[in-house]
């Protein structure tokens, strides 16, 4: 049985997807590192790490000025899980993770 031929805007689109993804990836790392850097220096200031308020106000700055087409509930949905991942990465001792 032979393979369908493959529709070349569905292999440009997916390659494009592709390349969406790999910034996303190199994003979320890039804030897992400064996340850890700022645990870090407020471990050593003695500040707490958690600020539910600035969650709360990063959330609504950006739910501000989200154009979409990522929905309001998306939104929070997204950083909900992208803030609890973070804090699991960085994890108690101020470092990210191991990859």
């Amino acid at each position: 049985m032979s393979e369908p031929p493959v529709d070349p805007t569905v292999q440009r689109l997916r390659g494009e997807i592709s390349d969406v993804d790999r910034a996303i990836l190199d994003v979320v790392n890039a804030r897992i590192e400064l996340v850890a850097r700022l645990k870090r220096h407020k471990d050593e200031v003695g500040l707490p790490f958690l600020d539910p308020d600035r969650e709360r106000e990063l959330v609504a700055e950006l739910d501000g000025k989200n154009a979409g087409p990522l929905s309001a509930d998306g939104l929070r949905e997204l950083y909900a899980f992208l803030l609890d991942l973070t804090k699991r990465e960085v994890g108690r001792d101020g470092a990210p993770g191991p990859p």
